[in-house]
């Protein structure tokens, strides 16, 4: 089971780095589009910086140092760009490919696939449950 979630900690890693350098780049466009409009940034500044933030995290989650972390702050990464999902289904925005409200719809299910990947495969989720909420953040 460790190699199994290995693997697929190398996966998602992989997986954000080559989604952040396409927010860097070629899909940059694309990824303006699921900016929702009541983000008070800059559409292409938010691209941007999340295409940073999603190559640090995937190289983080890639080399497996401290990977509890990675994976925790992964999820919470996930977690917050989900209402640009959201939004994208609300105003029937296409975007890669998603040009139907069935489609836009059937994505927002991915989103928490990606949080629980982020954490099984990292062992943020096992990390997590043998912690007390008090301890996380004292007084």
């Amino acid at each position: 089971m460790n190699t199994l979630k290995q693997i697929a900690r190398f996966i998602l890693g992989t997986a954000l780095t080559f989604a952040g350098f396409a927010h860097l780049g070629p899909a940059r466009a694309e990824f303006q589009a699921q900016v929702p409009s009541w983000v008070p940034l800059d559409a292409d500044f938010v691209v941007l910086a999340s295409g940073v933030v999603e190559i640090a995290l995937g190289i983080w989650l890639a080399s497996g140092f401290k990977s509890h972390i990675a994976g925790i702050v992964a999820a919470a990464f996930f977690i917050a760009i989900f209402p640009g999902n959201i939004s994208q289904w609300l105003t029937g925005t296409s975007a890669f490919g998603l040009n139907t409200d069935e489609a836009r719809f059937i994505r927002l299910f991915f989103q928490p696939v990606l949080v629980i990947w982020a954490l099984w495969a990292t062992g943020g989720w096992a990390w997590l449950r043998g912690r007390k909420l008090s301890n996380l953040w004292p007084d």
